[in-house]
């Protein structure tokens, strides 16, 4: 009979909590059995609370931890997110005249012609609705602030793909009992040494107060000290900064000016003289920050921006400063020790690839720990897919800055060709002919679809040198009633989904009333 397997999870948080929980659950499925896992936290260490942005994956994820929605959106303050609004990324403001545009997390319509992109590429620029209004239904109601589904949809379904924003403290509360609940222990104590082996193994993890720890399978949680995989065992993170600049951030955190303010359903990506803004909508408050890069301003000029950006004076609210060094660590798995969220990687908040990156981690361990022999028998693969996803982020988050045409020096250096990666290049010249396809990527490696570059790529105004005008193409007209359809479909949808506040507000208390009954 297989031994249990005895995890250690170093450092709670999102990462930490989220690994647990999950990997309790996935591994009392498994045919290998339970785990034995303990989660061991420091209480000297806090979580950055701002808010945090999900992709749609997170339902799947919550769907399969066993944790009902409404619970999920009542305890952690969270909202619905349909996409990312993009304002003044082409280029700054001129006057009123501002440029925006919306990545939603829905694909575009299906249709028996197949894409629709060369079509819409076909149409007259002048006169022709948006990429996203042209292709599905989600940016009607987004832009119009309604939620994403029924309040009488099933959990985590609903007619658009959407994600959640949420407070980054309270949904670790929340993944912390259900994974106590699902039979994991916790530890509250400080690391105070790591042993390493004279097999490069880690061989024990000691605490001021319960003594040194030991585990089949170390799993490094410790966020950016990564004391684990970077502290004991060395490995370095490979710097992507020569691709993506910014490395800083500012945050607030701040009420509503009233109790009931409506609620955007897209997270607020608006760009500035050296990086960009988030704007992350919660029930009972927002999440600000200020992204930039160390480069190109200095610290008190981004805390200005920032607070002219709040319409306050400097000081008048809270901040909190973040560093952090874009990039990777090439082996996450090394030997008895993998690394999951910040101690692996981080590239930069835009399109809030950081938790992504954690389910892809924890569900690949989940998957790939074996039952028996060398634990470290998937480190090889694991680390492959991860470099690749890695990669394939970076090239993804280059694209939004690349193509702008804003004169900062910041903007001027990302639309340096120099400066973009080899594949992203590649792309490009590519889709300056053609839109973006499947067969541009490889799956198994992705965060983002073709249709993701396609939503960026024409929101930044970038066509491809197709003919101009729908008699050119063949069943143009066929085309033409699609898009009429999906406009009236939008306008409708727009008129009869509730407004973002509202459906939160029922769906929670709909799963409250039923608990109570």
């Amino acid at each position: 009979m297989t031994a249990t397997r005895r995890i250690l999870i170093v450092g709670g948080g999102t990462a930490g909590w989220l690994a647990a929980a999950y990997l309790a659950k996935a591994l009392a499925c498994s045919p290998a059995g339970a785990a034995q896992i303990t989660l061991l936290e420091s209480p000297e260490v806090g979580i950055v609370g701002v808010g945090e942005g999900t992709f749609p994956t997170i339902r799947a994820t919550l769907k399969f931890l066993g944790i009902d929605e409404g619970e999920f959106l009542r305890e952690t303050s969270a909202t619905f997110k349909q996409g990312i609004r993009f304002v003044d990324w082409l280029h700054a403001p001129d006057g009123d005249t501002r440029h925006e545009y919306l990545h939603p997390f829905e694909a575009p319509t299906h249709s028996d012609l197949g894409s629709l992109a060369p079509y819409w590429l076909a149409q007259d620029p002048r006169t022709r609705d948006t990429f996203a209004e042209a292709v599905t239904i989600q940016s009607r109601v987004g832009a119009a602030g309604r939620g994403p589904k029924a309040s009488r949809d099933d959990p985590f379904d609903g007619p658009l793909a959407y994600a959640y924003h949420f407070d980054a403290v309270k949904f670790a509360a929340l993944l912390a009992r259900h994974a106590t609940a699902g039979g994991v222990t916790h530890v509250s104590d400080l690391v105070t040494r790591v042993d390493v082996g004279p097999d490069g193994r880690i061989a024990g993890v000691a605490t001021r107060n319960h003594g040194v720890f030991d585990a089949d399978l170390f799993i490094d949680c410790s966020g950016f000290r990564a004391e684990l995989i970077g502290g004991a065992l060395g490995e370095p993170v490979k710097s992507v900064r020569s691709h993506l600049f910014t490395d800083r951030a500012i945050t607030a955190k701040l009420p509503y000016d009233r109790a009931q303010s409506p609620l955007p359903s897209f997270t607020g990506a608006t760009a500035h003289e050296a990086g960009w803004f988030w704007d992350i909508g919660l029930a009972h408050a927002h999440g600000v920050g200020c992204v930039y890069s160390s480069a190109h301003i200095d610290d008190a000029r981004a805390a200005e921006i920032l607070h002219a950006y709040l319409g306050m004076e400097p000081g008048s609210v809270p901040t909190r400063m973040l560093e952090f060094e874009p990039g990777y660590r090439e082996r996450q798995w090394i030997g008895n020790c993998v690394a999951v969220g910040l101690a692996g990687g981080f590239l930069e908040p835009l399109e809030a690839t950081g938790i992504v990156m954690i389910e892809a981690a924890v569900a690949m361990i989940a998957e790939m720990l074996p039952h028996g022999g060398p634990i470290d028998a998937p480190a090889a693969r694991f680390n492959a897919l991860m470099r690749a996803r890695y990669d394939n982020v970076v090239t993804f988050l280059k694209l939004h800055y690349c193509l702008s045409r804003r004169r900062e020096p910041f903007w001027r250096d990302n639309a340096d060709r120099a400066s973009w990666p080899v594949r992203l290049g590649e792309l490009i010249d590519q889709w300056r002919y053609r839109a973006p396809g499947r067969f541009d990527l490889t799956l198994d490696t992705e965060t983002f679809a073709y249709f993701n570059y396609q939503y960026v790529l024409y929101g930044m105004n970038e066509d491809a040198a197709l003919p101009s005008g729908l008699n050119r193409l063949a069943n143009a007209e066929v085309a033409d009633r699609q898009f009429a359809r999906i406009r009236s479909l939008g306008d409708r949808a727009k008129r009869e989904l509730l407004p973002n506040r509202e459906l939160l507000e029922t769906i929670g208390g709909q799963e409250a009333r039923a608990r109570r009954g």
